[in-house]
């Protein structure tokens, strides 16, 4: 585990005020392997700036913090741990208890909030949302229904590791939803699934598996077959959906979307969190979709591959702010990457600090950066 650093501020918390609230998803309510997954933002932001110096020391040094949560709904307490998975992290210990004990379900809300030392959570009763009967698809496949969309990438396309990582939130409401108990056990227990896959647009039948990887799911197998046959590049826009006991796909010819990138655009903006302004282990985190499109868009072919193979690249960074250059480095880290060499002396330099918002681009063979005041 990388060391966050951690401020001992304190910040008021109110009653009634639930900063943390998210919809469950499968993944949370699977007995089987009991947890709840939160981001990073939201934790670092809502609950480890409150904790105590010893349980963030303890956070940092086992990767894991131990703490009493409280259901404000019964007023039950319980020991649980807090797990840090690098951009994300899990809520574990006593979560299977909690799943059993309050039926929770795909669809509800929990709320959550820190407040004197301790975790509080609700799933209030009108929060619940209806979800149908898990049924396997009968009928016709509509052409223009596809609830799975997206616009591919350069790690999506590399033929020499391939897969298609698909979000956790869409492939658990839009594909495992139409499984049966069976398939979702298996895929949690073996962490993959074989799965029959369509090319709408051609007819072919592929046998690929569907691989889970915590917040996301890789399509592999077959999938650099795909790439070669249909020529798939950055920029064109897959779609999915399940239907018939089979992943059906399209990739229209029409649907090439072109990036641009103009020289007063900043296509690449991120909010500051805690182990951004680390400068004990300074690094910043960029979502690996928009450095693909916004930033290796327009490397070479090269540069790409140097990046693929040794897993970073030094760039030339500049400060728009105050016309500094820097030596930096991008390395690859599989879903993100991160921004090394010089970050921590621009952290001091520009006294970052969380909450500050950072802007990038890619301009004449050089990653522009601003932080306005």
């Amino acid at each position: 585990m990388k060391r966050i650093a951690y401020y001992d501020t304190i910040v008021p918390q109110m009653q009634d005020q639930w900063p943390i609230k998210k919809a469950l998803t499968l993944s949370d309510v699977d007995i089987t392997h009991p947890f709840l997954t939160l981001s990073r933002q939201q934790v670092e932001t809502h609950i480890l700036l409150n904790m105590t110096q010893q349980q963030q020391d303890q956070l940092r040094s086992v990767g894991q913090v131990d703490f009493n949560a409280r259901d404000d709904d019964t007023g039950e307490m319980y020991l649980m741990k807090l797990k840090w998975r690098g951009s994300y992290y899990n809520l574990i210990g006593k979560w299977g208890k909690v799943v059993r004990g309050k039926g929770l379900d795909v669809g509800q809300e929990i709320r959550i909030r820190w407040a004197n030392g301790c975790l509080h959570f609700s799933v209030p009763q009108q929060q619940i949302v209806p979800v149908p009967p898990i049924r396997m698809v009968a009928a016709p496949l509509i052409q223009d229904h596809w609830p799975i969309k997206k616009v591919l990438t350069l790690s999506d396309v590399d033929t020499n590791h391939p897969f298609l990582p698909l979000p956790r939130r869409s492939v658990e409401d839009h594909i495992l939803v139409y499984w049966s108990q069976q398939q979702r056990e298996q895929l949690r227990k073996e962490e993959q699934v074989n799965v029959n896959a369509r090319d709408y647009d051609n007819g072919e039948i592929y046998l690929m598996k569907l691989k889970w990887r915590g917040n996301y799911y890789n399509l592999i197998g077959k999938w650099g077959t795909i790439i070669r046959q249909k020529g798939l590049g950055v920029g064109k826009e897959i779609r999915l959906r399940w239907a018939n006991e089979c992943l059906y796909f399209s990739v229209p010819q029409e649907r090439y979307i072109a990036a641009a990138s103009g020289q007063e655009s900043w296509p690449i903006k991120k909010v500051l969190t805690l182990s951004d302004v680390d400068t004990n282990h300074p690094f910043l985190t960029l979502p690996g979709k928009a450095v693909e499109d916004h930033i290796l868009f327009y490397w070479t072919p090269q540069a790409r591959e140097q990046l693929r193979n040794e897993h970073q690249v030094s760039v030339n960074a500049r400060d728009e702010d105050t016309g500094d250059l820097y030596l930096m480095k991008l390395r690859w880290r599989g879903s993100y990457y991160n921004l090394i060499g010089k970050w921590g002396k621009i952290i001091r330099g520009k006294r970052l600090h969380v909450g500050k918002e950072i802007k990038l681009r890619w301009e004449n063979g050089c990653l522009l950066f601003s932080v306005p005041q």
